[in-house]
């Protein structure tokens, strides 16, 4: 090799590089941006609805890349630094903005603004002035059972405080109370063969019998019965109430924990009965919640699909489908053959497909009634701890292509009431795993999606973490019914 050619190399090497290096340094200021906004503000940022709190370097770098990519607009980390280093002077109220957005929208408007803050202010300058926003009072939460709902649902409060402007958890009721059951919960809090150890403190105060969580003193308390409690006793009032059990369905049994002092709202962690059936994001702006005190979040499932499932239906409408749910095992199942009230589920999960009923079709039309005895649906359980998997095939009322069902559900993705719920993904080597910790209820497999000759009978596949993307509905629907969400630009 002559030299010149070596040198060449050296030098593309070393500017490739050192380009790589400047996006680091602007990536580490994003992140302190980040940090300030929320504890100084209770302004949090996301980059096109991803979490951008306790993301290192690398993967700050990486959603920026998956952000060009999806949404198929300039956006890079200077911008994105900039803006939120900008934000900081801003007088905001706790508020969500995506940062993303706003850097993508700079980079394209900035001729017509005579400076970045001139742009800034003629996007979010409104909630300056939003002082109902700032005397927004939080919430206390409880979390009604500890199992794998309720600890993420834990973990994921903790995670949001900040400054403790929306959501407060103040306790945690179980069956029992004890030293050995403050000790174990608070292991399993810390521990989780799924998810990963938690990224803080968990310690257990045996003498106040509380878990300390990141600082935050949150009450053991043993409950027989949903009206057993004063939680006025434990320093809590007008709470929100999250039962994780499922031993109470209906609007009776989880009226009892209306009889308890200090609760005001309950929300349920599976479908309910005779109650609202809500995923948030599709239906939740008809909520009476003036009125209205009792509500189910649905099924992760029905959380899953119903999401993409409207998208769909209000754009080509949907004549009939049968919508097959591959699931991970869970705690329903036994772990080795074993006697179960229901067929099949006895059998193996841990080396067994297992097929069984799924209520997922009949709670879609309790959300979307306009597709009422079009769907019908079962489920197949598979050897995976979690990360779950929705084939829907479905006949439309009208022709299209793959290529506009796409489009259709990626602009669904960026923009209007569902870009929390719905993640648009163009990874051409997807798998279950990949899915465990999306924040999204349901992610869209654009490389999967198949159309008959015909064009109108499609296949789509919706990716879901059946834990944690369930546990994030759960949450915004408690802000919603709760009264704390934020403003918000994204």
């Amino acid at each position: 090799m002559s030299t010149d050619l070596l040198n060449a190399g050296r030098a593309t090497y070393n500017k490739e590089l050192e380009t790589w290096i400047s996006k680091e340094m602007a990536a580490v200021d994003l992140i302190a941006a980040v940090g300030n906004l929320l504890y100084h503000k209770s302004v949090e940022l996301v980059l096109f609805r991803n979490h951008l709190l306790d993301t290192s370097v690398s993967e700050v770098l990486k959603l920026h890349k998956y952000a060009a990519d999806v949404v198929e607009k300039p956006i890079d980390i200077f911008a994105t630094s900039a803006i939120a280093k900008k934000l900081l002077t801003f007088d905001l109220p706790p508020a969500k903005i995506d940062v993303g957005r706003l850097s993508a929208e700079w980079l394209e408007e900035k001729e017509a603004h005579s400076s970045m803050t001139a742009f800034i202010h003629s996007k979010i300058g409104h909630m300056e002035g939003a002082e109902d926003a700032r005397d927004a009072e939080p919430r206390d939460v409880v979390l009604f059972g500890f199992g794998r709902i309720g600890r993420l649902a834990a973990r994921e409060l903790i995670q949001q405080f900040g400054k403790g402007q929306q959501l407060r958890l103040k306790a945690i009721v179980t069956r029992r109370v004890n030293e050995e059951e403050i000790v174990k919960r608070a292991n399993l809090l810390r521990m989780d063969s799924v998810h990963g150890s938690f990224p803080g403190t968990v310690v257990p105060d045996l003498k106040r019998k509380a878990l300390i969580i990141n600082g935050q003193i949150v009450k053991m308390i043993e409950a027989p019965s949903p009206d057993k409690v004063n939680y006025e006793d434990h320093g809590i009032s007008n709470a929100l109430l999250i039962d994780n059990t499922g031993a109470f369905r209906d609007r009776n049994a989880l009226s009892l924990h209306l009889k308890s002092k200090g609760i005001s709202k309950v929300i349920l962690t599976a479908p309910g009965k005779e109650i609202p059936n809500v995923v948030y994001g599709v239906n939740h702006l008809g909520l009476d919640i003036d009125n209205e005190d009792i509500y189910s979040a649905a099924s992760c499932t029905t959380n899953a699909i119903s999401t993409v499932l409207h998208v769909i239906e209000n754009e080509f409408g949907v004549e009939k489908g049968h919508i097959e749910t591959v699931h991970a095992y869970t705690n329903d199942q036994n772990l080795l053959d074993n006697f179960h009230s229901k067929e099949r589920r006895g059998r193996s999960a841990a080396v067994n497909m297992v097929i069984t009923e799924t209520g997922a079709g009949k709670a879609i039309v309790k959300v979307i009634p306009s597709l009422a005895e079009k769907l019908t649906a079962n489920a197949v359980r598979v050897p995976v701890p979690n990360g779950s998997l929705a084939i829907m095939n479905l006949t439309l009322k009208r022709e299209t292509s793959i290529e506009e069902v796409n489009n259709i559900v990626k602009k669904a993705a960026l923009s209007g009431d569902l870009v929390n719920q719905i993640k648009y993904s163009i990874e051409p080597e997807l798998v279950s795993s990949d899915i465990v910790g999306d924040t999204c209820c349901s992610v869209y497999d654009s490389m999967a999606t198949l159309i008959h000759p015909d064009k109108k009978n499609v296949v789509l596949y919706v990716w879901y973490d059946n834990e944690y993307g369930y546990t994030k509905q759960v949450i915004r629907l408690g802000k919603y019914v709760a009264r704390v969400r934020r403003l918000h630009y994204y």
